[in-house]
């Protein structure tokens, strides 16, 4: 069996794309999750974790696993986030900045991050190495999202943002503030 010099080539340039791009979403999941715990509005960080959330549905689009993004973008962004944005809603709690919300040690927290952030690295880098995930053949539940999410997937994710502003239009009338 002879391999190529230009498909060896291709497969190296799809998996630097897909480096390039998980780095890219990567990025932008961290500042939208440092966006998370640093915003003093709450409505505005239930609307950040909504971003990271979609990061996460976005590496699992790049590492092949559409029905999971779906499913990802479904029970998390479309459910879990609407209940949260339902709660912070429905309590009657003060919207908007809140300065008594932080505590006194924050400073603690950096070098705990960063040492957790290392260990981290260090364990991931220590167990797959230089390791390459190869390219695998579509699964049956690839198959079975395909046949049932196929020609039904954009009409039903617009249904349910319109279902959500519905929602949160009924909450914002009938609040009294």
């Amino acid at each position: 069996m002879t391999v190529t010099v230009a498909a060896v080539l291709a497969a190296d340039g799809i998996n630097i794309a897909k480096n390039v791009g998980f780095g890219i979403i990567a990025f932008g999941m961290v500042f939208a999750a440092l966006c998370v715990v640093s915003t003093r509005n709450i409505v505005h960080a239930a609307l950040w974790l909504v971003v990271v959330l979609g990061g996460v549905a976005a590496q699992y689009i790049l590492a092949g696993a559409e029905f999971v993004a779906v499913s990802q973008v479904l029970v998390y962004i479309g459910a879990v986030m609407v209940l949260f944005l339902f709660g912070i809603m429905l309590t009657r709690a003060k919207i908007g900045s809140d300065e008594g919300m932080f505590n006194d040690g924050w400073a603690l927290g950096i070098p705990v991050a960063a040492l957790l952030f290392g260990l981290l690295g260090w364990v991931i880098i220590d167990y797959a190495g230089d390791d390459v995930i190869a390219n695998q053949t579509p699964t049956p539940t690839v198959m079975l999202s395909d046949a049932y999410l196929g020609p039904f997937l954009i009409p039903f994710l617009a249904l349910t943002f319109v279902l959500l502003a519905a929602a949160i239009g009924a909450i914002v009338i009938a609040r009294k503030d």
